[in-house]
């Protein structure tokens, strides 16, 4: 059996996109893998990066004086993955993300690598000036330096794709996050109307426009919200904006694993994802699938990827802005009724929209460097 390393600076066991290729690959391949965290099921040989070497922290001067071999090589995570994997060994690398390509090429895996970008990598945080001054410029570099030598690419939505293609001459194909088919119905809908929203608290994601819509609303709905702390700050300020409303619950998040099934106790589903930077505006995000497999109905901004996808399903309703006053005006005019066509619509659309239909441009690449001569 050939051997395969899935690479990715990211914990493991909660990275659903990573978890997927795992489970995926491991009865075709030998599969090793690499990033943080413990061992994750699949794997028969892990490569645990410290966690006191995050990614994300490169040698700022560096980086400022676009000495970026060197920049690159300072990464402490990066600098760990090629001291301690193996050069030469195994038969492919799938990297996930530019970080990890150069490590692939350093790797010399024996029929090539595959590079999954998640995201529109140069435009990751260009909200921020000092991304867009310095980091940018060597996220670029790591494109036309790096993920150039993959053999093959892939990529979260059809919009991303498209500028891969036309910027860097790359031609990923699209795999769209979406979670394997969950063995699950939809739940009946009576009052009060079960909102949900799961996902990470990021500030750039505006999580309080949920929160003021349902203060604003007529109808008899609740809103729970299953937020990690990514930003504590951010946390405590939604949580004292949600402060002496009822209708709005947080609680504690829940593994990935579960997370569809506790969804399933839900009727509709958030994710109204303010057009920040060009990655948000394009998104077609984990949630917006594992909605779908959760059988609820969405709610969404009008985000040009979800909305094309969600309109040939017709299991959710798409709000005229990114405003709380718009979201307002579509729970306005929900009932139960309504809601239970949406969770009616998912439960069809499920089948479809599950990782084992999706996951046909990842099955492709890696079966070409699987048989690929030596």
């Amino acid at each position: 059996m050939k051997k395969l390393l899935i690479l990715s600076f990211s914990r493991l066991e909660s990275d659903p996109r990573v978890t997927r290729q795992i489970e995926l690959f491991h009865e075709d391949w030998e599969v090793s893998t690499c990033g943080y965290g413990p061992t994750p099921a699949g794997s028969i040989r892990h490569f645990s990066v410290p966690d006191e070497c995050p990614v994300w922290r490169y040698p700022r001067a560096l980086v400022i004086a676009r000495q970026y071999r060197r920049a690159y090589r300072g990464n402490a995570a990066i600098a760990w993955a090629i001291e301690h994997l193996p050069i030469e060994e195994f038969d492919a690398v799938l990297a996930n993300d530019v970080d990890a390509a150069g490590v692939a090429v350093v790797l010399r895996p024996i029929n090539g690598f595959h590079a999954d970008l998640h995201e529109f990598a140069p435009l990751q945080n260009s909200e921020m000036l000092r991304f867009r001054l310095f980091v940018a410029p060597f996220v670029k570099w790591q494109l036309r330096t790096f993920v150039s030598q993959a053999a093959s690419t892939s990529t979260v939505g059809f919009a991303i794709a498209d500028r891969y293609r036309r910027e860097y001459g790359l031609d990923p194909a699209v795999v769209m996050n979406a979670p394997p088919l969950a063995d699950l119905s939809p739940q009946p809908v009576e009052a009060p109307i079960r909102l949900v929203h799961a996902g990470a608290a990021l500030r750039n994601r505006r999580l309080e426009l949920l929160i003021e819509a349902v203060r604003a609303t007529r109808t008899d709905v609740t809103l729970d919200l299953y937020l990690p702390p990514n930003d504590p700050g951010y946390l405590e300020e939604l949580r004292a904006l949600a402060a002496g409303e009822d209708r709005v619950t947080f609680r504690e998040p829940v593994p990935f694993d579960r997370l569809v099934a506790t969804l399933n106790g839900y009727d509709v589903g958030l994710h109204l994802l303010a057009p920040t930077n060009y990655n948000n505006a394009n998104a077609l995000p984990n949630k917006f699938f594992e909605y779908v497999q959760a059988r609820l109905g969405l709610i969404i901004g009008p985000s040009p990827e979800m909305t094309s996808v969600m309109s040939g399903y017709g299991f959710g309703l798409t709000t005229s802005d990114f405003t709380a006053d718009a979201l307002t005006t579509v729970l306005d005019g929900l009932t139960p009724e309504r809601v239970g066509e949406l969770k009616q619509a998912a439960d069809a659309a499920a089948p479809v929209l599950c990782s084992a239909t999706q996951a046909a441009g990842w099955v492709t690449a890696m079966s070409r460097l699987r048989d690929a001569a030596r």
